[in-house]
């Protein structure tokens, strides 16, 4: 089974858990499933970020000031995601804006 995950420190807009039963889930195949579920919310969404909860690696790597939220979540937030997709309880997270539901 996967190991300990953390948790984000922020779900942004409407809030989809999936659970996904791979033991070497990679972020092609979490963003992959993470993108159908997405696409079947809405027709258009767009990655804004996305948080591995096992590694605590993300994207985008930027510098967002002093704040004390994680940077993938300001970027999110700041470009207007309403979408977050939880696959296997924080073990890989994708921040999405739909622009039409």
């Amino acid at each position: 089974m996967h190991t300990e995950t953390q948790k984000p420190s922020e779900y942004l807009g409407e809030h989809v858990k999936m659970e996904l039963d791979e033991p070497d889930l990679d972020y092609e195949t979490a963003h992959y499933a993470a993108k159908l579920k997405a696409k079947g919310i809405c027709w258009d969404p767009m990655l804004l970020s996305w948080f591995n909860g096992r590694t605590g690696d993300f994207h985008p790597k930027i510098d967002c000031g002093g704040s004390d939220k994680p940077p993938y979540i300001i970027y999110a937030r700041a470009r207007g995601a309403d979408l977050t997709v939880d696959i296997n309880d924080g073990e890989w997270v994708f921040y999405y804006l739909m622009f039409e539901k």
